[in-house]
């Protein structure tokens, strides 16, 4: 063996020592465990177009059967009108939070000017509506001299 195949022999052992030598000292650094990181969550939603305040009650009717699905009530998130001029409302579905409350057959009567509302009152005639062992909510809005309307709930056998 000439000397610079020696040379060349000492050299790659030791690189190979070293790189081996690396490896074993990173092997002997504990691993620090991360645990995963939510970053995003949302609750589902359904969004809806309507034209009026019936349509609206409509709207809240069907998200609550929508919401059904994820053992959760309908909550407006949004209100907004689209380009084509129709009103849209996005529900979200929210866990209830709220306990639920007794109502007299006088609480069905309510005074509302926006649609928030509006939805409001709806879900606390729905509310009292199941409770009482009705599945049907049958209202009836008139609109008032004053801007507000007022909107009266009924609760009807299905």
């Amino acid at each position: 063996m000439t000397t610079s195949n020696l040379r060349s022999t000492a050299n790659t052992g030791l690189a190979a020592a070293v790189v081996v030598a690396a490896l074993l000292g990173t092997a002997c650094v504990p691993y620090e465990h991360s645990s995963p990181k939510q970053i995003q969550a949302s609750n589902p939603t359904v969004t809806y177009k309507y034209h009026n305040d019936e349509e609206l009650i409509q709207t809240n009717q069907l998200a609550a059967t929508f919401c059904d699905r994820y053992q959760s009530v309908p909550q407006p998130a949004s209100f907004t009108t689209d380009s084509s001029g129709d009103r849209v409302v996005i529900f979200e579905c929210v866990g209830s939070s709220t306990p639920n409350r007794s109502y007299s057959n006088s609480d069905l009567t309510y005074t509302y000017r926006t649609d928030q509302e509006l939805m409001d009152v709806s879900r606390n005639a729905h509310n009292y509506c199941m409770n009482s062992g009705s599945s049907q909510v049958v209202s009836n809005i008139v609109s008032n001299g004053n801007g507000t309307k007022t909107v009266t709930f009924q609760c009807r056998a299905s």
